[in-house]
């Protein structure tokens, strides 16, 4: 059984200890300075038994100068970050195997050299050649870029402190392996152990480190799910391979909005920045079609449209199909549900197929009526208009709910060319000139005065 610590003897002016009370320090000399304290903690043996310095206390009303921050020139990868790269930094970027990542931290690894920083980039998983090649075809042979291939954690930091770079990209965390620990390289141990060693060096040297790290079958990050609360940013980049538009978004992110997105298109010669997502994810939209519905949405602090489309067919299954693609499967069901139970409309019987057009994936709530437009839209054959943008979220009860930054979505609208929207009835909308809103109280009032049914 482990004794419990004793009380200890500190001298209270210069703080040295001793195993009993005595009347002068030999330590400084001074007289009746050593008194009797209780130990930190009642643990064990290596109990904290010693008292440690006084850490220097703030109020919450103490004002700080925000983080510097350095743009790369890439103004979608700036706004991820939070409007640009904050020294010291840890950024985790995650996504499927041959989605873009290198790809994409290349290019911006070099437009962080060629605007003064000091970059290097560790390749675990190809050759210096490869990388190399990437480079001359991506046209960034010029960027002074520092290149290096190497697995072994102990000489890449050895590297990073002997070169003391502003911006250091490793590609990935899985293959990096530290010779304390054993294990293979990619395990559990492994990964945790490397980042928390660069982590951990990023803050002591001021170096912002961007960590690349695979993603599981599901989605998620391989590895700890620890691994993502140590960094201060965590950046996935999703897309799908048959489309040319890839997304950078971010769900954590410790010096900027959450839920951000960069929008990239995927050419020969790279990916290339899109300004203008809206306009890109519906210039392949033509006339007017049954099942189509443009969703006003809000992703990070820029507004976005989207195409909602939606197939409903008669079903030989004894189990209808419900194929979702881009939306919430468990969010889709919800709303065929209310659609039967509060409007009277069944889908039994029918195969129901949801697609957000371009590869955009869309998770607020928002979208619910939007989703509902295409399903009616969809299953009565009847086309909405083509100028309408929709939004709202829906209640189980069928009520509609307002959402948040409706004029901003309005005015993205407005400026892509459509003049009526449809939006909860209890939506505060105000300065919006020349656009018809429709507020609707219900599902059942807007299955009514669009559809004619109710």
């Amino acid at each position: 059984m482990a004794k419990a610590p004793s009380s200890t003897f500190t001298c209270t002016a210069c703080g040295a200890v001793h195993k009993k009370w005595a009347g002068r320090c030999e330590a400084c000399g001074a007289w009746n300075s050593i008194t009797e304290e209780a130990p930190l903690s009642a643990g064990g043996a290596k109990a904290l038994s010693q008292r440690g310095r006084t850490i220097p206390l703030t109020d919450l009303a103490t004002e700080e100068a925000p983080p510097p921050r350095v743009r790369c020139g890439m103004d979608e990868f700036d706004r991820v970050l939070g409007g640009g790269l904050v020294p010291a930094s840890a950024i985790l970027v995650g996504g499927d195997p041959g989605i873009g990542k290198s790809t994409l931290l290349l290019q911006a690894t070099a437009s962080f050299a060629r605007n003064g920083v000091k970059c290097l980039y560790i390749s675990g998983e190809e050759a210096a050649a490869q990388v190399r090649m990437r480079a001359q075809r991506l046209g960034l042979s010029d960027a002074p870029v520092g290149l290096g291939a190497e697995t072994n954690l102990r000489d890449i930091l050895t590297t990073l402190d002997a070169e003391r770079p502003g911006l250091a990209v490793i590609d990935s965390i899985q293959t990096m392996w530290a010779d304390t620990v054993e294990a293979a390289p990619g395990s559990v141990s492994q990964v945790r152990a490397a980042a928390h060693e660069l982590v951990t060096f990023a803050k002591r040297r001021g170096v912002a480190i961007i960590l690349v790290g695979h993603v599981t079958k599901d989605g998620q990050i391989a590895g700890p799910r620890v691994v993502e609360h140590m960094v201060d940013t965590v950046l996935y980049f999703e897309g799908e391979r048959g489309h040319q538009f890839r997304i950078l978004r971010a769900v954590k992110n410790r010096f900027g909005p959450a839920d951000e997105i960069g929008v990239f298109e995927m050419t020969g010669g790279g990916l290339a920045q899109v300004a203008n997502p809206s306009a890109l994810f519906l210039s392949e939209r033509g006339q007017a079609q049954p099942g189509s519905a443009v969703f006003a949405g809000i992703e990070g602090t820029r507004p976005v449209l989207t195409e909602v489309q939606a197939l409903v067919a008669p079903s030989t299954l004894a189990s209808p199909r419900r194929t979702v693609v881009g939306l919430d499967s468990g969010r889709v069901s919800t709303i065929l549900a209310v659609l039967e139970a509060r409007c009277g409309i069944p889908f039994t019987g029918l195969d129901v197929f949801l697609n957000v057009a371009g590869g955009m994936r869309v998770n607020e709530p928002a979208a619910d009526l939007a989703i509902a437009a295409a399903l009616l839209s969809a299953r009565e054959d009847v086309a909405l208009p083509p100028d309408m943008a929709i939004f709202g979220e829906i209640s189980l009860s069928g009520a509609l709910r307002p959402v948040g930054q409706a004029e901003n979505r309005l005015k993205e609208a407005q400026k892509l060319g459509f003049s009526q929207a449809i939006a909860p009835e209890r939506t505060k909308i105000e300065g919006i000139d020349g656009m018809l809103v429709r507020k609707m109280p219900d599902l059942t009032a807007f299955v009514g005065e669009i559809f004619g049914a109710g």
